[in-house]
């Protein structure tokens, strides 16, 4: 098989993991999704067994990231928990996106929510605008699942430039 079909077969089949929910999918449908979108019988033997390949390699990289994180939550001290940041309303910072944007999680009317926006400084306090979205945690399940799709369209609007 030549390095660049092996390339193209173990990116597609990736993705295809990446974006599937692991509870429904299958190496057989795997094999045919990838097998349709790159126009070749990955059911011949030599595909066939790189595709297993491919999908057991994913999922013992994805089970040693389970057992990573677990152990972080176990041991959260390990991972410097003291250096965890809060906003002046309490709010948990995930990240900076920015000087003035950043990502919370935050706690409204009893819901958990996900809340990319815009802060301005007023008074020696960092204050949240009106420009940004909070999202709840369904919401940010949907989202979270559709990132490939919208990086995929992303790459697609690049290549065209």
């Amino acid at each position: 098989m030549e390095a660049e079909t092996e390339q193209k077969i173990e990116k597609t089949v990736r993705r295809i993991l990446e974006e599937s929910n692991m509870d429904e999918m299958t190496e057989f449908k795997i094999r045919k999704q990838a097998s349709e979108e790159l126009e070749l019988d990955l059911s011949k033997p030599p595909y066939k067994a790189f595709v297993k390949q491919v999908v057991q390699s994913f999922l013992e990289e994805q089970h040693q990231k389970e057992q990573e994180a677990a152990q972080k939550d176990e041991n959260p001290e390990a991972e410097g928990a003291q250096e965890r940041e809060y906003d002046d309303n309490g709010d948990l910072v995930i990240c900076r996106l920015s000087a003035k944007r950043k990502v919370t999680l935050q706690e409204f009317r009893g819901k958990n929510l996900v809340s990319i926006r815009e802060f301005y400084f007023k008074d020696g306090k960092e204050l949240p605008t009106a420009k940004g979205i909070s999202l709840t945690e369904e919401q940010w399940s949907v989202f979270k699942k559709n990132v490939p799709a919208i990086e995929k369209a992303i790459s697609k609007m690049e290549s065209r430039i």
